[in-house]
């Protein structure tokens, strides 16, 4: 499948895509959600695909959205000064519960940089699902698509925090693992073929994310797999289906038994991910930037966007992941996609919490135009 925007929006192509296929050019859009039968949708922000020009509030047109199919935690923040060892009781400067999850994080990203944004998941009937809920909501997502189970808790996580802004996460599935049906809603499904690209993470069941990522395909649509989540081998009925494969450093060894200390392992790692069946794999690389390989070109790296200070690296890799998104998704060069989400993550880690930490789009362009 060529990696190219989303067919269903109507576009002026030229050739400069992630995988050389057509791409959109950038124009300046304000977006509308698609409405369904029987729901209307709200209007979306006015947003720039150029940062060099403000959006025009007069131009309006129709775009395909983000759809982000994952989990939905409520984040229980706990700041230490360093990591209790084995049996060990250390004390807490400050905790709070912020609501998060990958899929969550990912969502809001695109909402708060005001691309229409849909999410579909799973939260318990309980207060962590509203937080989420209302987290959600304020962030301009759209929730038709978010259920409400009453057998088990909505997902939840501890983190914890330390002073030099690094994390260790433990996380209890809830909500996000368990009684989803075994077959996806034609209503679900239906979002997912209209979306312009579709965002994935391994933080709910496998066999969700295959009928999502087989529907997208079918479709048209191109699917990112975030490999963040459980620590477990990737199917390869879903890495058939992927067509970004977005890890970090420790996610790739994980993935493929292989060292990324170096840049050249990690090339070597990620060339085991083209054998696995992964034509493009995106890294995340944390200081040291992130990487995108296409298969049979030369790999491209971005440096970090050096932030003016580092509270709290969580959701800096679902920042980057779902700015990316959003970036290809409005016709941006690989180079741009890049560049563009590596602005947005330096923005995210200079604020305590995942999703309060989301930047929004006018404070990333900004960003841009200074470095």
């Amino acid at each position: 499948m060529a990696l190219s925007s989303s067919k269903h929006w109507p576009f002026s192509p030229t050739q400069d895509s992630l995988n050389g296929s057509l791409r959109t050019t950038p124009v300046q859009l304000h977006l509308i959600r698609n409405p369904s039968p029987s729901q209307s949708r709200s209007p979306f922000p006015s947003l720039s695909l150029n940062a060099s020009k403000a959006p025009s509030p007069q131009t309006q047109v129709t775009g395909p959205p983000l759809v982000v199919v994952g989990s939905a935690n409520a984040d229980i923040y706990v700041e230490i000064d360093r990591l209790p060892k084995e049996g060990e009781t250390v004390s807490a400067k400050h905790g709070q519960t912020l609501a998060g999850g990958k899929g969550a994080n990912q969502a809001a990203c695109g909402g708060k940089l005001s691309y229409p944004t849909y999410f579909v998941g799973q939260v318990g009937e309980d207060a962590h699902g509203k937080l989420i809920s209302e987290a959600l909501k304020d962030g301009g997502v759209c929730l038709d698509h978010l259920s409400t189970v009453s057998a088990a808790p909505t997902g939840h996580a501890v983190v914890m925090l330390q002073s030099d802004g690094q994390n260790s996460i433990i996380i209890v599935g809830g909500a996000n693992m368990s009684f989803w049906p075994e077959t996806l809603s034609d209503e679900d499904l239906k979002i997912v073929r209209n979306a312009g690209i579709v965002l994935l993470q391994r933080e709910i069941p496998d066999f969700v994310n295959i009928q999502v990522a087989k529907a997208a395909r079918d479709a048209g649509v191109p699917v990112i797999l975030d490999a963040g989540g459980m620590d477990a081998p990737i199917p390869v009925e879903l890495l058939n289906v992927v067509d970004i494969l977005s890890p970090n450093e420790s996610e790739l060894a994980r993935l493929t038994r292989m060292p990324t200390e170096s840049f050249e392992q990690i090339s070597q790692a990620v060339a085991k991910c083209h054998e696995m069946g992964v034509k493009e794999v995106l890294v995340k690389l944390g200081e040291k930037g992130s990487a995108l390989f296409v298969k049979g070109e030369e790999p491209i790296r971005q440096p970090i966007i050096s932030a003016a200070k580092v509270l709290d690296t969580t959701g800096a890799g679902d920042t980057f992941t779902a700015a990316f998104a959003v970036a290809f998704v409005e016709g941006r060069s690989k180079k741009e996609c890049l560049r563009f989400a590596a602005a947005a993550a330096s923005l995210c880690v200079q604020v305590k919490g995942a999703i309060p930490s989301m930047p929004d789009r006018q404070s990333v362009l900004d960003l841009l135009q200074t470095c």
